[in-house]
């Protein structure tokens, strides 16, 4: 009986948040009240696939569930992005029927790292695919090696894991598995020999403490690593992005499938080579994932394009309190040679909490800013002041950046010059600020 409430009250609670707008946490709140252990009572698909990592979840669900989607795969996950153990609930209950079978071949969550013990304590995801482990909230998370920890117990002995070999934190979660599958990337075109950055998170063995030697990196900390002490490495890939052309804008897998990026980004090119690594282990032929991932555009929302008066603009979502997902939009535009101008906004550190907590911005790489076609900066937000004390300590000259404090205002500003490209680079929570000055596209 209890199974049954649980199911009726999440899904007449799901009804009537999407009438408002809202409620994709709170129905698996109030099912899990009724019954603490519906995860363990419900029927759930063969395949269980979950995501989990500091940067690349979504943006790597939405790719999996298109690609199986087809195949003709019927797939359930949690869209919304609602990814602690109430939204995974809600994604489940929601899909279920009143006898509790989730109807669906595949199941496939968007796991909160710091919360996958918890989402996993009554059942175990067939695949689990970690994509990184950065610095990353760091008033909520501390240091990426506590994420790790936090991860560890999350991992079932029967438990098929798809790690990146190019991480070597995320690399250590193989030990003592069985069951591993491992994708990442070759030397390539944007391959540096050092790496890159304003902190160096790579710089000493996760295993032992030794100092860490490269044979080259993609980005940041990310790359072919060895410790001269322990032996600790990448691995050999099984799924392997063999040959990248950001500038072109393409990505060859396992040499046999050529994908065009819709988005020039390397965090594209592993987002992608995750989606691709665990539907190449759930059996879909790999020609299937190329016609889906060919010159696919996120529905999240991650990357959108716009109009601001004479000006085409793209906005580049990147997660507050995370610097490596600033250093990568950053060394987009960065890459892509066309004058430029571009709008930071800090307005909201976290829709969580309130810190006022801004030291991660000194983490962020914005010399990348500091190249010939970016004409104009312009930083705005509650935290602009912020913004511009660490721009002060940068290399970029002053007469280049200014403070415009009220976003509408800032948008105003660009407006009314020129129609140059503008790249605005900004976080969830304001992203909408600013779009809802701005004009769609098409």
């Amino acid at each position: 009986m209890r199974v049954f409430l649980a199911i009726l009250a999440c899904k007449l609670l799901r009804f009537v948040g999407k009438l408002v707008g809202k409620g994709s946490s709170l129905p698996g709140k109030y099912a899990l009240k009724i019954c603490p252990d519906i995860l363990k009572r419900v029927e759930l698909p063969a395949h269980i696939i979950a995501v989990t990592g500091s940067n690349g979840k979504t943006s790597t669900v939405e790719m999996i569930a298109a690609i199986l989607r087809a195949e003709g795969k019927r797939v359930v996950y949690n869209e919304e992005g609602s990814n602690q153990i109430e939204g995974v609930t809600t994604l489940v209950l929601n899909n279920a029927t009143f006898g509790g079978k989730v109807k669906a071949d595949v199941l496939l969550i968007e796991s909160d790292e710091r919360y996958a013990a918890r989402s996993f304590k009554f059942f175990h995801p067939t695949h689990f695919v970690i994509t990184n482990l950065y610095r990353d909230q760091m008033t909520r998370n501390g240091h990426p090696e506590s994420v790790y920890d936090a991860i560890l117990p999350a991992i079932h002995p029967e438990t098929e894991l798809l790690l990146n070999a190019d991480d070597p934190l995320t690399s250590c979660f193989a030990k003592g598995q069985e069951k591993v599958k491992w994708f990442g990337l070759d030397k390539c075109s944007i391959s540096v020999s050092e790496p890159t950055g304003v902190y160096h998170d790579g710089a000493h063995c996760p295993v032992c403490g030794a100092a860490m030697d490269y044979a080259y990196v993609h980005y940041n900390h990310i790359g072919a690593y060895l410790c001269p002490k322990c032996g600790h490495g990448k691995h050999q890939t099984d799924y392997t992005a063999t040959a990248v052309d950001l500038e072109n804008g393409t990505l060859t897998l396992d040499g046999a499938y050529t994908i065009s990026l819709a988005f020039r980004s390397i965090y594209n090119v592993y987002n992608i080579l995750a989606a691709y690594a665990v539907c190449r282990e759930c059996g879909i032929d790999g020609s299937i994932a190329q016609q889906v991932i060919s010159n696919y555009v996120l529905k999240n929302g991650r990357m959108q394009t716009f109009r601001l008066g004479g000006h085409h603009g793209t906005l580049l979502t990147s997660k507050h309190e995370n610097s490596i997902a600033y250093d990568t939009n950053l060394r987009y535009i960065a890459s892509t040679k066309t004058e430029c101008t571009v709008l930071l906004i800090v307005d909201a550190v976290s829709r969580k909490y309130f810190t006022s907590e801004t030291s991660w911005l000194w983490d962020i790489d914005f010399e990348q800013l500091n190249a010939d076609h970016v004409k104009r900066i312009v930083l705005s937000g509650q935290y602009c002041a912020d913004l511009a004390q660490r721009f002060s300590f940068t290399q970029i000259p002053q007469e280049k950046w200014e403070v415009i404090p009220e976003i509408p205002a800032a948008a105003e500003s660009i407006k009314a010059a020129g129609n140059e490209e503008v790249y605005v680079v900004t976080c969830f929570s304001d992203r909408d600020k600013l779009l809802a000055l701005t004009e769609k596209e098409g």
